[in-house]
């Protein structure tokens, strides 16, 4: 775990997939503490003129954009290590990317365990079968 998602403004010439997923993996593994080899990481794009903030675009606001939607076990992380993941991301982001609109979003989802897994298993599951171990 954990599952990311995240959409940048621009391209792939523009913003190289490998460099968004390296500060994210960086990040995800050091600040909220996830396993590399668990976590997974999709990069989409969307052109600067077709990002909307306030009703113009954000070419015209001559700004860059990017919204991270990471989905994580419920109860896994502390407020503080998810304030501090959003503002590394924000800033590495904003390095890579340009100036960025405040209007960037992270939300970190805490789901329930019961609720989601990987390899056809819920992490409710897997949590039950370490604990009788």
């Amino acid at each position: 775990m954990p599952i990311l998602n995240i959409t940048v403004s621009g391209t792939p010439e523009q913003v190289p997939a490998k460099k968004v997923s390296n500060i994210l993996m960086k990040h995800t593994g050091e600040i909220l503490h996830k396993a590399p080899a668990l976590t997974a990481i999709a990069v989409h794009y969307t052109p600067r003129e077709q990002w909307f903030v306030g009703g113009e675009t954000l070419v015209e606001l001559g700004k860059a954009s990017f919204f991270l939607d990471i989905k994580v076990s419920d109860e896994t992380n502390t407020a503080n290590e998810k304030s501090a993941y959003i503002a590394a991301v924000y800033k590495d982001l904003q390095d890579l990317l340009g100036e960025l609109h405040e209007v960037s979003y992270i939300h970190i989802d805490d789901a329930r365990p019961a609720a989601w897994g990987w390899g056809g298993l819920t992490q409710q599951f897997r949590a039950v079968q370490k604990m009788l171990m």
